[in-house]
């Protein structure tokens, strides 16, 4: 139960960051700093998808450090402003002309200065001056001369709005493309303003058509979107851009769209793009709620960029440009000079000429190819985030280190994938920034509170038991730390003693240094045997060596791990006797027990010192059967409960025995191999043996002799045959006896 509730408690955790995320995708707990990373993805996402080449298309007229230089600070004279259009249309054929500049006031100081150079050099009398005022009228009025050249032709004026709080205006505001009635009532977030700043009336009946350029920054001061639709008075007014783009495709009126969803039983409407109807059919442009739409910028901006070609206003008013050299082009007027403060922040370079925005916008259009972050980006996000976000808090506690990285890092990539790919193939602008942030999070605070807490119990499970029990179950038990304790219980277990044999006679003869290595030697590999087969080492009792099987971790086959290890112990004590015949060191040997029961094991002892170890009965049992492989020749003597759990070997019944402490006889084996690799010779003694010990305990003294010389025809040097002919030939000497068990007794531990 505690193992359940911890993993529900770290399910919680890894869940704490798809609630702020939630939270922040829905709006009722913005975070500035998820937006400004989505903004950041974005803008680099834009660099590295521009297409970076030129589209011919579109042209920018520039009024630069060079036009300033050979015409002349800026405003010029409305007459050359005039001259500039006359020479567009007329020599280079160009097929519609935008102004990201207003003509907010009257220019009569060239004309002024024209009349007092005439009145001073031309005319000494009053009515000559007049005379000559009335013939050049029409010369000298130079918002006429520019108003002229821009009629019937296919000009877009520019001009911008105004927050002003006292709602200040100049100029004449062109007619707006929406009605306050066709909204119908719905809420519209369109940018609303209070003031403006239009072309003079002149101009602006000569040039209805006007578009406003005001650039609308995000937070962060970049501008990423320009606003297709502001408001001013309930009335909806187009932008430069999309002014210059409707006539390029017949001027068809302007209609809002709106997406009808069903978001939690409320009907929700949401303005998602602008309509250019013609006709039946319709040509869609996608926009925000703010009836913005993201600009696709080709490239770095500039006259250098790459993107669209840039001319310079000198060069046209001198006659430099060969004749229709800019035919069926569409020219935006605009400045790159940077004391006419029209250089903004974007996503592709600080500083941006203000005019190649709206050429970006054209480009876009015309190509189809527009990018926007839809109206139900909320929902995707709200979808995403929930499926990864449950995915993470259902998988992460599963799973170990590495595979919560692969899993995180699959997340991530994933969702990272899905909204490329929405980018790249429908050009959908979704958000990535709090999904990312949040598998992050829900990773760090899973692998936080798996070492925090978990860790910690686990490092505490690693300390207790780490000493008693081999790496390999520590790993096992470490995955679930609340189900081991070093509190008592009684378990089945097995348990195993191994003394080692000549040990005191040959610390009779070192010294305590080479003592100490011959018996760290020979413990090592002994203990390296039992590890292996998953025992826990109890403790080492001088040259004795106590270990169990089954606890603290569970294991079904602890009674053949415990006979298979003290096999491969008798023959590591061969390997340790080789070597050391060869370094001039006398042969040890060892005798091992093991028996079968019910122990009590856990943290036993005082308060000064405890330690994990198994007692009770079958553990006496245990050392009593250590004590008897002398008596027998044998170095495993095994009682008959661990027999039964190990079919897997062949046995040879020693005897049956009461060991001090035990009033009942108990049978005592000794393995003489796996059955399947007993062979034929082994089997034949095996079954003469089973033979004698039949007839050994029904006194049948004839028949154990004749049985005892064919064993020992078999294998002369056997101790254990040596013993039973001795006995045979002392119970000879006895009368038959009804009550006798043929069991040995024991008095000495």
């Amino acid at each position: 139960m505690k193992t359940l509730a911890r993993h529900w408690q770290r399910i919680a955790v890894t869940l704490i960051p798809l609630v702020f995320a939630l939270l922040h995708a829905i709006g009722i707990l913005p975070i500035g700093v998820l937006q400004r990373l989505d903004d950041i993805i974005y803008d680099a996402r834009l660099r590295a998808t521009m297409p970076k080449t030129l589209d011919e298309r579109v042209v920018i007229v520039d009024i630069d450090e060079k036009s300033l230089a050979e015409v002349g600070r800026f405003p010029w004279g409305r007459n050359k402003l005039g001259h500039l259009v006359d020479i567009l249309f007329d020599q280079q054929k160009i097929a519609l002309l935008g102004f990201d500049i207003v003509f907010a006031e009257a220019d009569d100081s060239s004309g002024l200065s024209r009349l007092n150079e005439l009145a001073r050099n031309e005319f000494k009398d009053q009515a000559g001056f007049a005379d000559r005022v009335r013939q050049l009228g029409p010369e000298l009025d130079y918002d006429g001369v520019f108003a002229k050249s821009l009629e019937k032709r296919p000009v877009v004026l520019g001009y911008y709005f105004t927050g002003d709080e006292d709602g200040r205006t100049t100029g004449h505001l062109p007619a707006p493309v929406i009605l306050r009635d066709a909204v119908k009532g719905r809420q519209v977030a369109a940018f609303s303003w209070t003031g403006y700043g239009a072309n003079i009336e002149v101009l602006a009946n000569a040039a209805p058509l006007a578009g406003h350029f005001n650039p609308v920054a995000d937070t962060d001061g970049v501008i990423r979107s320009l606003p297709l639709l502001m408001e001013y008075q309930g009335q909806y007014y187009e932008s430069l851009a999309l002014a210059m783009f409707r006539r390029l495709v017949g001027s068809p009126p302007v209609e809002l769209g709106f997406s009808d969803e069903q978001w939690l039983s409320k009907r929700y409407q949401g303005l998602d793009r602008v309509l250019l109807k013609s006709g039946k059919s319709s040509l869609a442009i996608p926009v925000n709620e703010s009836i913005a739409t993201l600009v696709p910028y080709r490239g770095v901006g500039g006259p250098r960029g790459g993107s669209f070609r840039y001319v310079s206003a000198a060069d046209v008013l001198a006659g430099r440009l060969p004749p229709e050299s800019l035919k069926g082009k569409i020219i935006l007027v605009g400045t790159t000079a940077p004391g006419l403060k029209d250089l903004r922040a974007t996503p592709v370079g600080e500083v941006y000429p203000g005019v190649e925005s709206h050429a970006n916008l054209l480009s876009g259009w015309l190509d189809g190819k527009v990018t926007l972050k839809p109206d139900y980006a909320m929902g995707y996000d709200i979808v995403l985030l929930t499926g990864a976000g449950l995915l993470l808090a259902v998988g992460l506690p599963l799973l170990s280190a590495l595979r919560a990285v692969i899993l995180s890092m699959g997340v991530l990539l994933g969702i990272t994938a899905i909204n490329s790919w929405l980018y790249l193939s429908y050009g959908l602008v979704m958000p990535l920034a709090a999904a990312c942030v949040m598998t992050l999070t829900a990773f760090a605070l899973n692998m936080s509170y798996g070492y925090f807490v978990e860790t910690r119990s686990k490092r505490e499970l690693a300390n207790l038991f780490g000493t008693y029990v081999p790496p390999e179950l520590v790993d096992e038990m470490v995955k679930d730390p609340d189900s081991y304790s070093m509190k008592a219980s009684s378990r089945e277990l097995t348990v195993m003693f191994c003394d080692m044999r000549g040990f005191t006679k040959m610390s009779e003869h070192m010294e305590p240094t080479q003592l100490q290595e011959l018996l760290t030697g020979v413990f090592s590999k002994l203990t390296s045997t039992i590890r292996a087969n998953r025992g826990t080492i109890d403790k080492y009792m001088g040259d004795c060596v106590m270990a169990f099987w089954g606890a603290p971790v569970e294991t079904p086959e602890h009674a053949h791990l415990a006979v298979k290890s003290a096999m491969e112990m008798v023959l590591a004590v061969g390997d340790i006797n080789q070597d050391h015949r060869e370094r001039g060191l006398p042969d040890i040997g060892i005798g091992i027990g093991l028996n079968t029961g019910t122990m009590c094991v856990g943290d036993m002892g005082s308060n000064i010192r405890r330690a994990y170890t198994v007692i009770g009965d079958a553990v006496n049992l245990g050392s009593r059967l250590e004590g008897l492989c002398k008596a027998y020749g044998v170095d495993i003597v095994v009682s008959e409960t661990t027999k039964k759990l190990a079919p897997e070997f062949a046995w040879q019944e020693l005897d049956r025995v009461r060991v001090k402490g035990k009033e009942q006889a108990v049978a005592i084996f000794w393995p003489m191999a796996l059955v399947t690799k007993l062979n034929e010779s082994s089997a034949t003694e095996l079954k003469t043996w089973n033979a004698f010990i039949k007839a050994y305990r029904a006194q049948n003294w004839d028949q154990a002799d004749v049985l005892l010389i064919n064993l020992m025809r078999m294998n002369a040097k056997k101790f254990l045959y040596q013993l039973y002919a001795d006995r045979v030939a002392s119970m000879r000497l006895l009368p038959f006896d009804p009550e006798w068990d043929g069991a040995t007794n024991f008095e000495s531990k």
